[in-house]
């Protein structure tokens, strides 16, 4: 049950019922100053609270942005200028994020600690003052009261006359200070209905509007997020690569153990059989071979190991290449094939045993037997590319998952065998898609000379290194035709097919970056395995996906001016490649705060209108909404808004449909937009308009939006003993975006804010009630 209302007429009578419902009101007068004191104590711990977690997240965004990213090699790739960069942008999102919040922190003591404790004090403060003032006036009437009472009748009647006046006056002056508490205390019993909650709703506004562009903010991340994942994946899909061939080379540095010689001591030596023809037939010689991997000498001494026997004279080779011999093409085991300077045909070596034999391979840069660039070649391409292109092209993974080795050998010793090569039926059950697809990949990798050839390595390197996009296809471009003809004939074949495979991306989940990456080391892999040369693998593989990308273009002809661009040198520092970036997006459209800070305060005199709708001569006490304005770097401007000169001075701004807003927000209808910033300030504490404007266009000036007029909120009839729903009038919707309605009305719009001035409501809630009731206006500038 409510406070028994204290009647003014009581004043005179001071009976004991009026002042037990006087006490009643005391009582709840003092409740509200505790409640008050209470939400001034926990609201200050609040805002310390967001306060500590804001430096908080201020110095982990420095720690971040003081980091930065070495990386192997004198070039990074497109998505390693973006991992390097993701701190600053992280860093620099943070950052706006607490610009954000420290804005709504500064104005939060004065949307809601300072109107508190200006109401305790001022209003309950001056309340309790008049009760002191009430208490002692009555105090003094009663005892003035009790010595008139004990006055002897036999006084002269000028005494009693004058004690008469004496008391009459002493119960008038109690009789107003009676009236003036009663009064007090149940005026602020009434206005402490908005006097609390308004600066309590004011702040939770502004706390809310801050999620709100929190949430837009992680709108505009999410296109860089998945950006930056995209350039994660593919950096990984590199370093998988590149550890894959590295860990390759670490195995074989592990199984050479002559790798670390003494000085002046041959790489390898020791016991091999070398295979001579003779016009009678063919024989097998032993020797005592040493060779120097630095000078490619190979030196071979006959050895004859029986008593008395005479040792031969010493052969220096200058070795070409090893091969491994394949074991159906000779009836001898551990065998393989070397080229020299000196002699036309090969020489076959056999070694004692197999891991002699992997030694000398290993010391001699030995290479496993290949088929080279033939017709045959050809054959076993296109009828791989046949098979993966009708039964596998949508199979998940498609060249990424490797078959069985045992598989693969028999297929390729199946379809290269010297008897009847190319008699293998690839629509066979025998040959899954896994054993089809590595078996190419195994082909192409073993090429006594890669697809892309040796020659041309370098430069391809180096054209995919090139931060300019369209040097680094053209260039590319113009070394694919500088490619043998064979070889270039190959290259069109193979990126045509990876070309369709990738249009499966959908089902196979390859796309063009996953298909660089298994391919690049495969079509250009580099003369000589070293670590330097296998940092350069992502940049192989960035050649490939550029290949497929731009097959129409590449592969339709050569360069119009017949020769590629001029290739950049390489570089000694990391070269600087614009990276994707969150920092410098498009603005977006930012909501007004309810409450802010003081320096908008002369553009919205200027109007006559606070931001909220009230007058700003007659509540020069309100607080004014928050600013968020977006820092500036020096010399930027903001294309989206005219400069203060080409505005004119009386262009006044659209107005508001009020009405329709307030029909659409008792709906849960009030949606977000997602424009991007079209009226964003020249300066840096300009005004950005609201994101929660209605799609709808504001209506015309003139528009049935009268006194009174809510035509937009639903009407319904209400069932019997049906609790009626109390409709209350929404907070001053945010400003819309300025525009230029007709010139006649800017008149209508001055009287309309002269008339509203020369009213002057009372109070905050009652000039708020007047905006409301005109339903819109529109401000000037």
């Amino acid at each position: 049950m409510g406070l028994p209302a204290l009647e003014f007429s009581d004043c005179y009578l001071d009976s004991p019922a009026f002042r037990e419902r006087l006490r009643c009101s005391e009582q709840e007068l003092e409740r509200t100053n505790r409640f008050l004191k209470d939400v001034v104590k926990d609201g200050n711990a609040l805002i310390g609270a967001i306060k500590n977690y804001s430096l908080a997240v201020q110095k982990f965004s420095l720690t971040l942005q003081s980091f930065q990213f070495d990386f192997i090699g004198d070039t990074l790739t497109d998505d390693e200028i973006n991992i390097a960069e993701s701190f600053k942008e992280f860093a620099e999102l943070l950052q706006e994020v607490e610009l954000e919040r420290s804005m709504m922190v500064q104005n939060a003591s004065n949307l809601l600690i300072k109107p508190l404790e200006k109401f305790r004090k001022e209003q309950i403060g001056f309340t309790k003052e008049r009760k002191k003032k009430f208490e002692k006036d009555g105090e003094k009437f009663y005892s003035m009261l009790d010595r008139h009472l004990h006055l002897s009748s036999k006084k002269k009647e000028s005494q009693l006359q004058e004690a008469d006046l004496l008391v009459d006056k002493e119960r008038h002056v109690f009789f107003e200070s009676s009236l003036e508490y009663v009064y007090q205390i149940q005026e602020v019993q009434e206005s402490k209905k908005f006097s609390i909650v308004e600066p309590v709703l004011a702040f939770l506004h502004s706390l809310f509007t801050y999620n709100n562009l929190t949430v837009e903010l992680t709108q505009d991340f999410l296109p860089y997020k998945q950006q930056l994942q995209l350039s994660l994946q593919n950096t990984r899909n590199h370093f998988n690569s590149t550890r894959e061939e590295l860990e390759d080379l670490k195995k074989r540095m592990k199984e050479a153990p002559l790798t670390c010689k003494l000085p002046g001591k041959p790489t390898i030596e020791g016991y091999l059989y070398s295979q001579e023809k003779w016009a009678l037939g063919i024989s097998w010689v032993k020797y005592y071979c040493q060779y120097e991997k630095e000078t490619k000498m190979l030196r071979m001494t006959p050895m004859e190991q029986k008593p008395g026997a005479k040792q031969g004279t010493t052969v220096h080779l200058i070795l070409k290449s090893c091969v491994r011999r394949k074991t159906d093409s000779i009836d001898k085991r551990f065998c393989f094939d070397i080229e020299t300077v000196e002699r036309s045909g090969p020489i076959t070596l056999q070694a004692p045993s197999e891991a002699n034999r992997r030694l000398w391979m290993e010391a001699m840069d030995g290479k496993e037997p290949v088929v080279e660039l033939n017709e045959i070649g050809f054959r076993f391409v296109r009828k791989c590319i046949n098979a993966v292109e009708t039964n596998g092209i949508a199979t998940e993974g498609v060249y990424r998952t490797v078959g069985s080795n045992i598989q693969v050998q028999k297929l390729l010793n199946a379809f290269f065998d010297p008897k009847c090569p190319g008699d293998v039926d690839f629509q066979s059950s025998d040959w899954d898609i896994k054993t089809i697809t590595s078996s190419l990949k195994f082909y192409l990798r073993n090429l006594s000379e890669p697809v892309m050839t040796y020659k041309l390595h370098k430069e391809l390197v180096l054209a995919a290194k090139s931060e300019n996009l369209d040097e680094r296809l053209g260039a590319i471009h113009g070394l694919v035709y500088k490619l043998p003809e064979k070889n270039r004939e190959m290259s069109e074949l193979l990126i045509r097919h990876l070309v369709q495979v990738c249009e499966h991306s959908r089902e196979n989940l390859m796309s063009p970056s996953n298909m660089g990456v298994i391919f690049g080391p495969t079509l250009m892999r580099a003369q000589e395995d070293t670590v330097a040369a296998m940092m350069n693998i992502k940049f192989q593989n960035i050649v490939v996906e550029i290949l497929i990308e731009h097959f129409n273009k590449i592969y339709s002809g050569p360069p119009e001016d017949n020769a590629a661009p001029p290739v950049p040198p390489p570089r000694v520092a990391t070269r600087r490649h614009k990276p994707i970036t969150i920092s410098k997006r498009p603005l977006r459209e930012r909501p007004l705060f309810f409450g802010g800070s003081v320096e908008e305060s002369e553009e919205e005199d200027s109007c006559g209108l606070a931001p909220n709708g009230i007058v700003a001569a007659l509540s020069p006490d309100v607080p004014k909404p928050l600013q968020r304005s977006r820092l500036q770097r020096p010399g930027e401007a903001d294309p989206g808004r005219p400069s203060p000169e080409s505005r004119g001075a009386g262009e006044p701004c659209a107005e508001v449909g009020v009405g329709r807003l307030v029909s659409r927000l008792q709906e849960g209808g009030a949606k977000l937009s997602s424009k991007p910033a079209n009226s964003i300030g020249p300066t840096p504490h300009a005004l950005k308009t609201s994101n929660l404007q209605s799609k709808k266009p504001a209506p015309r000036p003139g528009a049935s939006c009268r006194e009174g007029d809510y035509e937009s909120f639903p009407t319904k009839a209400r069932l019997p003993g049906e609790k009626p729903v109390i409709t209350r009038p929404p907070m001053r919707p945010p400003d819309p975006p300025c525009k230029a309605p007709g010139p006649q009305k800017v008149e209508a719009k001055m009287d309309l804010v002269a008339g509203t001035a020369a009213e002057a409501p009372s109070s905050v809630v009652a000039s708020r009630a007047k905006f409301f009731e005109t339903a819109s206006f529109r401000r000037g500038r």
